[in-house]
């Protein structure tokens, strides 16, 4: 769900507290703060990425269960580096229920000490969760393999729905069990791109 200058004189976590349920994903965790960077740690998207192009993922793939939505909202935007959308539903079409249900996956690394085993489509009440990311799971089976390389083509051809955040004020709200997300380029003279973002495990 797109919103065009959204409540401006709410901050983000008000607007949080007024769509849903937040959750901190870490200690001080509420809101994090996205701008571009050349140089970041190396297990994170920017320090692997820079300002190319981010993959296709869902947030925080490798936990359990990862946090239900995930809420932008611009600070400083550009048109020309909008957010790129793929509706989960569509993978499942296309690489079927079947040989994504049974895919199981493992975090790149140990979190917590442990490694879980994850399912990349798991049923959740009355819907199916899915979960992506290629950088951070990496299969642990054969019918993992099989669905690694069955949805990273997959990806490489679809046309995904690209969302601009240009606007201060302009907030989104992206279903994290169900779409895909990924930040375009940042092209020169954007690097001062800034997206606030909060998890939600709950809508009201």
């Amino acid at each position: 769900m797109f919103l065009s200058n959204y409540r401006p004189n709410d901050n983000i976590v008000e607007i949080a507290k007024h769509f849903g349920k937040p959750v901190v994903p870490w200690e001080n965790g509420l809101v994090q703060t996205l701008v571009p960077r050349i140089n970041a740690a190396p297990n994170s998207y920017s320090g692997i990425y820079g300002l190319d192009r981010f993959p296709f993922h869902s947030d925080l793939a490798h936990w359990r269960v990862p946090p239900r939505y995930l809420l932008l909202r611009c600070i400083t935007g550009y048109a020309d580096v909008p957010t790129l959308m793929i509706d989960g539903n569509d993978v499942i079409d296309a690489v079927t229920l079947d040989i994504l249900a049974r895919a199981i996956f493992k975090p790149r690394r140990p979190r917590n000490g442990s490694v879980s085993l994850l399912r990349l489509c798991e049923p959740v009440e009355d819907i199916v969760r899915i979960r992506w990311d290629e950088v951070f799971l990496k299969p642990a089976s054969k019918i993992g393999e099989v669905a690694d390389l069955r949805v990273r083509e997959w990806l490489s051809t679809c046309t995904p729905t690209a969302v601009s955040l240009a606007e201060t004020h302009d907030t989104l709200l992206i279903d994290n069990w169900r779409m895909l997300h990924a930040r375009s380029p940042i092209l020169p003279g954007r690097e001062n791109r800034t997206i606030e973002r909060v998890y939600l495990e709950a809508l009201h």
